[in-house]
Order: C-alpha cells, then sequence, then structure tokens
C-alpha cells in the first residue's frame, strides 16, 4: 500500500512568523516541510538561504525536503545539508556534473533528488537513479508560488513511476506546482507518492482541514 506524504511549500507561508506557520502545517498534519530555495540566477526570484532552515530546523520534527532552484548547486547543496535539510534536490540542467553533486550531497548524509522542469525530458535518470531518492517533477515553471498546475506533468509523472518500478528501489515521487484538493488524486493515480502544495495550504486559514481534505481524496 502507497503511503503518501503531503509536503507544505513555506514558499506560500507568512515569512514574519515562520517558526509559527512550521509548526502550525505540521500540527495540521504534514508530513514534510518544503523549501523552496530561489536565487534570481536559475530562476527569476529570491527566496531563503542555509540559514533560515537552520533557524527552522527546531521548530520542525518532520524531515525538511529542499528543492534547489539554483546555479550552480554544489556550495548550496553542502550548505543546506550541513544546515539540517533532510533531503536536498536539483535540477540536473543547473549542474555541471550531476553525478558528482549526488554523491555530495549523499556524502553529507542526505538524501539525493533530481527535479525536472515541465519541458525537460528524464533521460538523465537513466544514468544515475542508482544514486537518487527522490524525483520531483514540477507541474509548473519554477520560480513562482500560486501557478496553476501543467497537465503534462501527469504523463511524465507515469514515466517516473515506471522507471522506479523497474529500478526495484525504494525512490520517492514527488511533484510540486498547482496541487489542490480538486486534483491531487490525478496526481497520485499517475504515480505520486509524495505532493508539495503551498497556496492550496498556507492561503486557507484552516490548515487541518486543506490537509484533512487532500488525505480523504487519497484514501
Amino acid at each position: 500500500m502507497t503511503t503518501y506524504r503531503i509536503a507544505p511549500s513555506i514558499l506560500s507561508a507568512d515569512f514574519a512568523r515562520l517558526g509559527e506557520e512550521v509548526r502550525d502545517v505540521i500540527a495540521a498534519g504534514a508530513d514534510w516541510i518544503h523549501f523552496d530555495v530561489m536565487d534570481n540566477h536559475y530562476v527569476p526570484n529570491l527566496t531563503f538561504g542555509p540559514m533560515v532552515c537552520q533557524a527552522l530546523r527546531k521548530h520542525s520534527t518532520v524531515p525538511i525536503d529542499v528543492h534547489l532552484m539554483v546555479q550552480p548547486v554544489d556550495a548550496l547543496a553542502s550548505a543546506f545539508a550541513k544546515a539540517g535539510a533532510d533531503l536536498v534536490s536539483f535540477h540536473p540542467d543547473a549542474s555541471q556534473h550531476v553525478d558528482r553533486s549526488l554523491q555530495l550531497i549523499k556524502a553529507e548524509g542526505c538524501q539525493a533528488g533530481l527535479v525536472f522542469n515541465p519541458a525537460q525530458p528524464l533521460d538523465v535518470l537513466e544514468w544515475v537513479l542508482d544514486k537518487v531518492d527522490l524525483i520531483l517533477i514540477m507541474s509548473v515553471n519554477p520560480g513562482f508560488g500560486g501557478q496553476s498546475f501543467i497537465d503534462s506533468a501527469l504523463r511524465k509523472t507515469e514515466r517516473a513511476r515506471r522507471l522506479i518500478e523497474a529500478s526495484g528501489r525504494d525512490i520517492r515521487l514527488e511533484v510540486d506546482g498547482g496541487i489542490k484538493v480538486d486534483n491531487i488524486r490525478r496526481v497520485a493515480d499517475a504515480g505520486a507518492d509524495t505532493f508539495v502544495a503551498g497556496s492550496a495550504i498556507f492561503g486557507h486559514p484552516d490548515y487541518k482541514a486543506v490537509i484533512d481534505a487532500m488525505r480523504r481524496q487519497l484514501a
């Protein structure tokens, strides 16, 4: 039986009270806390660095899932690992040496993931699937929260699920972008087991009500 995980993205939280927001969303049933790290270089926005992760580590009783939208990758991947991240994912086109970047993250004691933009193929997985703990399919173009779900991500999610099953490895399949109560079931049916949701959760006054509604869809 599939274990589903809901990972609220703090990109949509109230930055003025992030510690409280993290505690509240975990109390509401979050399985992971998702960090969208943007550098205003690889993507057109700027969010937070390792010090914010370090500060929030003591507020989180669940894994911290760091999604790096940065270029270059290695220095920040290492810094986030040292700051308390449990999983660190990056975009293969942002690293000159994907295999080396994955090895670096694992050497820091973190699980490592690769992230695929909407128009990006999964080809690189053929060569590094043995080093990957997480595959993250972007269902929006990275850089901003609150975007609408891109339907072609469902086909890519299906393909990623087939690759995971063929490998026989325990690899999480995460989808990020436009996830809501009314589409989370379709995303799960395509093969995803981990769901990033930002504005759908933090944009609602009752975090528990949204997370509970998502779980009912997944049941």
